[in-house]
């Protein structure tokens, strides 16, 4: 009896465990989850990948076990619930992302044992194809981190779109303090011209700011610099957590501006929706809580006018979890995306997502759709991270934002 047959059948479901399988991808380390269950052959895969948090991500799944044993996996709102509410202390981002990856895996399991794509679940079609976008060295760190060269912008640039891509990122906003000196922005400027030049009009350019000006006067004098270029938005010109500041810059700037990847649910989403303070939210769908906690950041900030943009530099599971939510929401933009970032994406993992030009196609396989191969995935084992963070340093030794 297949998965689909069993639930047809009113046979129960429950949760017999939970594995982490740790996969580096020189970029980062993926977090994959897995929730078995006592149905032979249905299991869920989930994403929790957090940059630099690995170890700590693996514990909490494990010290979150006990709350699901038992379970019935169908119940995702319910478990989500115990796992929020059972966990006593509040989570933050690591709690909050190893609950994703759990929650992932849950609407994983839900599905195949409908024999539907998980999108079916959670709305519904809303779209036909799904609109993406990549960084320049198509997930090579260093090039999305430490392009500050115009030669070297071009050229990069010019391959994403030999690619097939019709929007790209870029980090070129130089490490900032409270104010912006006349030489770091007219280097923005130019920066922005010859990427404007380079891929003509007819390519969406998107600048993350990183959170990088400390003052809102900083990030506006770099956004006048980028503006004349029509950027699609310019992302986090200010640290998160500070809507009054961002309200300020949203209503100055002269283009769209977007942030959100580093808020936790709802709650920290409401005061942007209440106070109107963006244009486009970026709630990441790993750290976030999951799937069904961004269905509800989405609701609200369609109700706000504000359109959505998933952040998602992260691995494949994460980036299906990311498609079928992009399919069944009505006020999404545009998604962040990075397959093929390693030379042997597609050996470890076989998904949904089938690229073609700046577009992914709508799925159908049950569930996610993810399968993950765990001999290949063995073969790349967990490794300390490159951190990038020491550059983030102005030349009297201040530390600053990276």
């Amino acid at each position: 009896m297949n998965p689909a047959e069993h639930a047809a059948c009113g046979v129960s479901i429950k949760i017999t465990g939970i594995e982490t399988i740790v996969v580096n991808a020189e970029m980062r380390n993926w977090i994959f989850v897995k929730v078995l269950t006592d149905q032979a052959g249905l299991y869920g895969w989930g994403e929790a990948s957090l940059n630099w948090k690995t170890r700590a991500v693996t514990g909490t799944v494990a010290d979150l076990e006990p709350l699901v044993l038992g379970r019935d996996p169908r119940d995702v709102e319910q478990i989500v619930r115990i796992l929020n509410k059972h966990s006593y202390y509040r989570l933050g981002i690591i709690g909050a992302t190893a609950i994703s990856g759990i929650e992932h895996a849950l609407w994983d399991i839900f599905g195949k044992s409908l024999g539907l794509p998980t999108w079916r679940l959670i709305g519904g079609r809303t779209r036909d194809k799904v609109r993406v976008y990549t960084h320049l060295g198509l997930g090579d760190m260093k090039s999305v981190y430490e392009t500050f060269d115009e030669g070297a912008l071009r050229d990069k640039a010019l391959a994403v779109v030999d690619k097939g891509y019709d929007a790209l990122k870029v980090v070129f906003i130089p490490y900032a303090h409270y104010t912006a000196d006349i030489p770091s922005r007219r280097h923005v400027g130019r920066l922005m011209r010859v990427l404007r030049e380079a891929v003509g009009e007819e390519v969406d350019i998107m600048i993350d700011f990183h959170g990088r000006p400390a003052s809102v006067s900083a990030a506006l004098q770099f956004i006048e610099e980028l503006a004349p270029y029509r950027p699609m938005f310019c992302e986090e010109p200010v640290q998160p957590g500070d809507t009054a500041a961002l309200r300020l810059v949203t209503e100055r700037a002269g283009c769209p501006i977007a942030s959100g990847e580093r808020l936790v649910g709802f709650k920290e989403f409401e005061p942007l929706f209440r106070d109107r303070a963006l244009h486009i939210i970026q709630p990441d769908l790993n750290h976030t809580g999951g799937i069904l906690e961004g269905k509800r950041i989405a609701f609200a900030a369609e109700q706000a006018l504000m359109g959505v943009a998933p952040h998602n530099p992260n691995g494949p599971v994460a980036g299906a979890a990311a498609l079928h939510f992009d399919v069944s929401t009505p006020n999404f933009v545009i998604q962040e995306e990075m397959s093929g970032a390693v030379p042997w994406y597609d050996d470890v993992v076989k998904t949904p997502m089938r690229r073609d030009g700046s577009y992914w196609a709508v799925p159908d396989l049950p569930g996610l759709g993810v399968e993950i191969d765990e001999r290949e995935a063995a073969k790349h084992p967990f490794k300390q991270e490159v951190i990038h963070t020491q550059g983030a340093m102005l030349p009297d030794g201040t530390v600053v934002d990276w």
